[in-house]
């Protein structure tokens, strides 16, 4: 990660995440990002940490190639804070990079503790610092969408 700052202990729980250096530089990089990834980096739920529609806590399930350069991440809910999973279609894919000793399953990587969009030639990159792995995903563009998850063991809403 270039901004988002990952502190503290080794415990999987333990640590500290500090998105503010990177939020403080979202308004300069955002007019420099693809539209579809401006739109995500910059959705105001984003990086509420109690929202619905914070990344924090997602875990990557599947990923799926779907053309030629195309891929597709979905993310699980989390129950006790998510209602719904989000699917990232990445498009012109230049570069996927999965971090995680001895495993390819993507499900390994853990939750998500954080991300980060930054322009890039051609596009922009997407990294996901995730316990105990990291996902790099460069590209000319992305779309994130959220989509309804059946959670029966999701928290009461109120």
């Amino acid at each position: 990660m270039k901004y988002v700052e990952l502190t503290g202990g080794e415990g999987e729980e333990s640590g500290f995440i500090d998105p503010r250096p990177y939020l403080d530089r979202l308004p300069g990089l955002a007019a420099e990002l693809p539209p579809g990834a401006r739109a995500f980096a910059t959705d105001p739920g984003h990086y509420d940490f109690g929202g619905k529609r914070c990344v924090k806590d997602l875990q990557p399930e599947q990923v799926r190639r779907t053309g030629d350069g195309d891929l597709e991440i979905r993310f699980r809910h989390n129950c006790f804070k998510h209602d719904e999973d989000l699917l990232v279609r990445y498009t012109g894919v230049s570069r996927f990079q999965s971090d995680v000793l001895d495993v390819c399953d993507p499900a390994s990587l853990g939750d998500v503790i954080l991300d980060e969009i930054l322009p890039h030639p051609g596009g922009c990159t997407h990294e996901l610092a995730c316990r105990p792995g990291t996902l790099v995903v460069a590209c000319r563009d992305l779309e994130a969408e959220w989509i309804p998850a059946d959670c029966p063991d999701a928290r009461p809403a109120g």
